[in-house]
C-alpha cells in the first residue's frame, strides 16, 4: 500500500487550512515523505550515534540474556501464578514501568502482606463507568494523540491488547462526533519495528496548513532506547484514520549527547515559528548533573524528517526529575476562546508549560512568556514554576494531553486516571484505568494566575431528570440526606454560604490546615469541613467526602481549601470510601482562590468508581477512584455534610442531574454516515 498511498500526500498549493490562525502559515516545507522527494538523509553524526547505540545495546542484550538464563528458574514462580480465584496474576505492587525506562505503571503499591478483599462479581461489574472513556477490556494509560480530523474527534491511547496490566504498549483508537459518545476502532499503531519493538509510547498529532496529519511518537527499541518516530495516515482521505504508515526514515530523532537513553520521550504537538520558517517540537528529559533537573529540549524541523536540536533548553527546574508527557500551548489572556498551538506570543497571549513528574506522578503547569528567538520560556511566577507550583488536578491524575479543537475554537484537555486497587483485582475484573471527561482549558482572567478547567459542554447532553434543592440549613456537626433516588451517575452543581458573623469571629482559625496531611472530613475546625458525601450507603459506613475547609488568619484574611477524603473518619463519623482493605486511600486537595463576593461553588461528576470535582469554576480540580462494597447500584446515597464546630452552613443551591450512559461501543459501518445519537435507546 506504500507507493499509492504515499502519492496522495503530494503538496497542493490550493489546499486550505481548517482554521484561520493556521492559514497564514506558509507551506515552505517540502512534500512530506513523497516517494519522489529526496529528503535530507540522517547526518554522519547521527549515523555514528546510531552505530554507537547499536554497539552499546548489543552488549547490553548479551549481558541481559546471561542474567536472564541464570535467574529465570528461581524467579519465574514469583512473577506469575494463580490467585485464589484461579486466574493468572502478579503480586500486588510489582513495579512494571521503570525497568523499561518509563514511569511506574502498576496499580497502587499495597503491602504484600495485605490480604485480597473478597470482591464479588457484582461489585466489580459496578465499578465500570458509564460515561467516561475506557477500552472494552485490558490495560490503558496515557492518551498519546487526541486530535480532530475531517469531522471526527480521535483518541489514540496507550493500550495493552493482551492483559489488564501494563506491557506490550500499542495504540488503541476510538472516534467520536461529540467527545462523549465514543466508538472503538481497530488498533492504530503496533510495536512491529526494531525502533518501537518494546512499545509505541506517547506522541502528538500536528495538523499541517494543507490539512495533512503528522504523528511523532516515542518508540522503545529492542534495547529499550527511547527514540522518536514518524507516522502518517495510509489514506488521508479516510476520516477515520484506520490505517497508518511508519516512515522509512525512523527513528527521526535519537537521544542527544548527555541525555540518558531511557530519559528522552513524549514529543509535543509541533508549532510553527514564522520568523524561523520552521516547526518546533519539544521533548521531555532530565539532567541529573544539574541537581536532578527536569528539562525540555526543543527541535527544529522544516519537513518532519530531519531535525536540529536547538541550543540550550526551553526550560529547566532543579530537583524535579524526569519530565514526561510535556505539553506546550498558548492561551488567550483576554478572551474565552482556545488558541491554535502555533499562535504567536505577544500582547494578550501567554504560554502554558506542563509536565508530568516521573518522580511523584503528578501533572504540574505554569503560565509564562515564550520567546522563540531565544528558545526560552519564563514563568510569570518563579515560585509557582513547573513541578513546584500549580497542578492540573490534585487527585489521581497523570499523563495529560491537550489538543486544539478548530470546530469550537477551544483547547481540550484529557487526563489518564489509573486504578488505586490491586493488580490482582484488575486482572480479575479484566480492565484497568480510564480517562477523565474531556475538559476545556482557559486562562482565569479574574485571578490572572491560573487556568480554569471545565467539562466540555457536550457532557451536558447526557443529563436526564433533575432535582433542585434551595437554602438547606446544615447545622454544625450534621449530615442531611438528599432524596434523589439513584446516586451512581450524577452531575451535581452546588453552592454554599457561611454566616458572615461567624466568619468574623473566627480569627486565627485553622491557619495551618492542609488537606493532604489532615485527617480528612473527620478533622473538625471552626469553619469546616462542609460539602457533600457522594457514593455513601444508608448507614454511612462508606462514603467519599467532597468538601471545603476555610481558615482565617490573625490578620483577618481567609484561605479556602478544597478536598476529597477517602480515609476512615472518626468522632461522629465512622466513614470509609470503601470497606475493602486492598486499596490505596488518601486525602486529596489544595487551596482554591475565592474572590470577594463569590459564593463557594463546586461541580461534581459521579460515575461509578470515579469522582471528578471542579471548585470555583474549575480553578482547583480533584479526581478520585473509589471502590465501594455497599454503596453500589440502588444502595448508593447522597448527603450534605457540615462537620464544622463553630458555624452553620447553608446550601443555597444544589442542582442534581441523573446522567445517561455514553453507550461507548465498537464502530459499525452505519456510523460513518450519521451523527451519534445521544438519547437512550
Amino acid at each position: 500500500m506504500g507507493a499509492k498511498n504515499l502519492k496522495s500526500w503530494s503538496f497542493s498549493s490550493s489546499s486550505s487550512s481548517s482554521t484561520a490562525s493556521s492559514s497564514s502559515i506558509p507551506c515552505s516545507y517540502p512534500p512530506l515523505l513523497h516517494p519522489d522527494h529526496s529528503a535530507t538523509t540522517p547526518s554522519l553524526k547521527r549515523k555514528k550515534c546510531l552505530q554507537l547505540l547499536s554497539f552499546v545495546a548489543g552488549s547490553a542484550v548479551l549481558i541481559l540474556c546471561i542474567v536472564a538464563l541464570v535467574s529465570y528458574g528461581s524467579n519465574s514462580a514469583s512473577r506469575t501464578g494463580l490467585d485464589g480465584n484461579g486466574e493468572s496474576g502478579t503480586r500486588r505492587g510489582d513495579s512494571r514501568g521503570p525497568a523499561e525506562g518509563v514511569s511506574e505503571k502498576s496499580s497502587a503499591a499495597m503491602p504484600r502482606s495485605s490480604p485480597s478483599y473478597p470482591w464479588t462479581n457484582s461489585m466489580l461489574l459496578w465499578q465500570r463507568t458509564a460515561f467516561h472513556f475506557q477500552p472494552q477490556k485490558n490495560w490503558m494509560n496515557g492518551q498519546p494523540c487526541p486530535t480532530y480530523y475531517k469531522g471526527w474527534y480521535h483518541l489514540f491511547y496507550q493500550y495493552n491488547p493482551d492483559s489488564a496490566v501494563w506491557g506490550n504498549i500499542t495504540w488503541g483508537h476510538a472516534v467520536s462526533r461529540d467527545l462523549v459518545h465514543w466508538l472503538y476502532l481497530p488498533l492504530a499503531v503496533v510495536p512491529d519495528r526494531w525502533y518501537d519493538a518494546n512499545g509505541v509510547w506517547t506522541g502528538s498529532a500536528t495538523t499541517l496548513p494543507d490539512g495533512r496529519l503528522v504523528m511523532i511518537y516515542t518508540g522503545a527499541t529492542m534495547e529499550s532506547v527511547q527514540v522518536q518516530n514518524l507516522a502518517f495516515p495510509a489514506d488521508p482521505d479516510d476520516p477515520l484514520l484506520v490505517h497508518w504508515v511508519k516512515s522509512e526514515y525512523n527513528p527521526v530523532i535519537v537521544p542527544p549527547s548527555g541525555i540518558g537513553l531511557k530519559d528522552f520521550r513524549d514529543p509535543t504537538t509541533a508549532w510553527y515559528v514564522p520568523t524561523d520558517s520552521a516547526w518546533r517540537v519539544a521533548i521531555g528529559s532530565k539532567n541529573d548533573s544539574q541537581h536532578h533537573a527536569g528539562v525540555v529540549l526543543v527541535y527544529r524541523t522544516t519537513d518532519f524528517v530531519s531535525y536540529e536540536l536547538l541550543p540550550g533548553v526551553l526550560h529547566s527546574v532543579t530537583g524535579t526529575g524526569m519530565w514526561e508527557c510535556v505539553d506546550f500551548y498558548p492561551v488567550s489572556t483576554e478572551s474565552a476562546v482556545g488558541l491554535d498551538t502555533s499562535a504567536a506570543s505577544g500582547p494578550g497571549v501567554k504560554h502554558v508549560l506542563k509536565a508530568s513528574m516521573d518522580d511523584n506522578k503528578h501533572d504540574y503547569y505554569a503560565i509564562g512568556t515564550y520567546a522563540a528567538a531565544s528558545n526560552s520560556w519564563v514563568p510569570a511566577d518563579p515560585e509557582k514554576d513547573v513541578g513546584i507550583g500549580l497542578r492540573y488536578d490534585y487527585g489521581k491524575y497523570y499523563a495529560s494531553k491537550t489538543f486544539y479543537d478548530p470546530v469550537k475554537e477551544r483547547r481540550v484537555l484529557w487526563g489518564w486516571i489509573g486504578e488505586t486497587d490491586s493488580e490482582r483485582t484488575d486482572l480479575r475484573k479484566g480492565w484497568a484505568s480510564l480517562q477523565t471527561v474531556p475538559r476545556t482549558v482557559l486562562f482565569d482572567q479574574k485571578t490572572g494566575r491560573n487556568l480554569l478547567q471545565w467539562p466540555v459542554e457536550e457532557v451536558e447532553s447526557l443529563r436526564l431528570s433533575s432535582q433542585e434543592f434551595s437554602n438547606i440549613s446544615i447545622t454544625a456537626g450534621s449530615v442531611v440526606p438528599l432524596d434523589i433516588g439513584k446516586a451512581t451517575q450524577l452531575d451535581i452543581v452546588a453552592e454554599f454560604s457561611v454566616d458572615e458573623a461567624a466568619l468574623a469571629g473566627a480569627i486565627g482559625a485553622d491557619v495551618g490546615y492542609n488537606c493532604s496531611t489532615s485527617r480528612g472530613a473527620a478533622q473538625r475546625g471552626v469553619i469546616g469541613p462542609f460539602g457533600l458525601l457522594v457514593l455513601a450507603d444508608e448507614d454511612l459506613s462508606e462514603q467519599t467526602a467532597v468538601y471545603f475547609y476555610v481558615a482565617r488568619a490573625t490578620d483577618g484574611s481567609l484561605s479556602t481549601h478544597f478536598c476529597h477524603d477517602e480515609l476512615r473518619h472518626a468522632r461522629i463519623f465512622l466513614f470509609l470510601s470503601s470497606e475493602a482493605n486492598d486499596l490505596a486511600k488518601t486525602v486529596y486537595g489544595s487551596l482554591v482562590p475565592v474572590h470577594d463576593g463569590e459564593t463557594l461553588s463546586v461541580r461534581i461528576l459521579v460515575d461509578h468508581s470515579i469522582v471528578e470535582s471542579f471548585a470555583q469554576g474549575g480553578r482547583t480540580c480533584i479526581t478520585s477512584r473509589v471502590y465501594p462494597t455497599k454503596a453500589i447500584f440502588s444502595r448508593a446515597r447522597l448527603f450534605l455534610l457540615n462537620n464544622a464546630t463553630g458555624v452553620d452552613v447553608t446550601a443555597t443551591s444544589v442542582k442534581i442531574w441523573q446522567m445517561n450512559s455514553a453507550f461507548i461501543r465498537p464502530f459499525y459501518e452505519r456510523d460513518s454516515a450519521s451523527s451519534i445519537r445521544t438519547s437512550n435507546n
